[in-house]
């Protein structure tokens, strides 16, 4: 039985609504054009340097429907006050595409890790979109048909999304300031504590406030589903997967009554049972990719079907690819199972020894 609560029960942002969580909290739920179809932003009241507004968590994607929203709150939900500050948790376009244009129009600094910055600038460049990401592009081709991905149609179609990434996050500030892990960032004179976490983005920041009880999660800790973790084709022998379990731990020491602020689903608490249950969920994973792998070699195109037991369309699969590829990653770098090159160029991946 989930011993995992939501305080709100169904209640939800309408749209262009800034929905308050406290007094100094409130809650904005915009659409996204995906399956998963909506993302989390959160405003923070804030006072800097004698002005009080707002700190923004988080943007949305940069498209005309997310800005029309943001210019319906800002005109009647900020109690007309201005934005002051964005903290951006990781540089997927969810969460930062509209942080230029956000930047801009209120004269604010961008906060975020240093490596999740410097990577949405490469990808937005000439040649991190020539490259493309795991969503698209040719160096994304590359990387999933030599696991396997053999279908000309789909490669041809993951090639053409070389620009996925830019129609999505068009520009970013020039300049930012950086935040590291474990640093406490004064937000309207709370203590807001930095917990960096790996796996899903290169450098992930979740905010927590122990005297509000609240953890802003970002991806890193989501109600119903498990976030994506995958491996890159700019990174291809990564374990992000190991390091997605590992970052996990860093939120067990927090208050079992922390009210949890996640980018998609609702707000929650029970943060120990559900980081008991993503641990196990990708453990029965990992038994299932061990049972895959124990009679003759496979690959991650072989394996996507016994992760992900649903129709997927071709933007789905590019993500179950990177997820198959990081159970595979994981169980050869822990040196349970054996990869090889086969004569006919893909990856195979073999048992060696039991697992766990």
């Amino acid at each position: 039985m989930s011993h995992i609560h939501y305080p709100f029960g169904e209640e939800l942002p309408i749209n262009a609504e800034a929905k308050p969580i406290s007094h100094e909290v409130r809650w904005v739920r915009m659409p996204l054009p995906f399956a998963l179809n909506h993302i989390n932003l959160w405003l923070l009241k804030d006072e800097i340097d004698g002005v009080t507004g707002w700190t923004l968590v988080d943007c949305g994607i940069a498209n005309t429907a997310t800005q029309e929203t943001w210019e319906r709150i800002f005109e009647d939900q900020l109690d007309g006050l201005p934005i002051i500050r964005v903290i951006v948790t990781h540089m997927h376009p969810d969460h930062i595409g509209l942080a230029s244009w956000i930047c801009d129009k209120w004269s604010a600094p961008l906060w975020m890790t240093m490596t999740d910055f410097v990577l949405a600038k490469w990808l937005i460049s000439p040649a991190g979109s020539s490259l493309g990401s795991i969503a698209g592009g040719g160096g994304a081709a590359t990387h999933f048909s030599k696991h396997g991905l053999n279908d000309a149609a789909d490669l041809e179609k993951i090639r053409a999304r070389a620009d996925y990434y830019s129609k999505m996050v068009p520009s970013l500030p020039p300049r930012f300031r950086r935040i590291f892990d474990s640093e406490n960032l004064l937000i309207n004179n709370q203590s807001w504590q930095v917990i960096v976490g790996y796996g899903h983005a290169p450098e992930h920041a979740s905010l927590y406030c122990e005297a509000l009880g609240l953890l802003i999660s970002g991806d890193m800790l989501l109600p119903k589903i498990s976030t994506n973790v995958s491996v890159f084709d700019s990174e291809p022998d990564a374990d992000p997967l190991g390091l997605y379990l590992s970052s996990l731990d860093k939120f067990l020491p927090l208050p079992a009554d922390t009210l949890v602020l996640p980018s998609h689903g609702k707000p929650f608490t029970g943060i120990h049972p559900r980081v008991a249950e993503l641990k196990k969920h990708h453990q029965d994973r990992l038994l299932e990719t061990m049972a895959f792998c124990a009679h003759s070699p496979k690959h991650a195109r072989e394996l996507v079907p016994v992760l992900f037991k649903r129709e997927l369309d071709l933007h789905q699969l590019t993500f179950a690819m990177g997820e198959a590829i990081a159970h595979l990653n994981f169980l050869w770098r822990g040196g349970y199972l054996l990869r090889e090159l086969c004569s006919d160029g893909v990856l195979r991946f073999s048992s060696l020894k039991k697992f766990p």
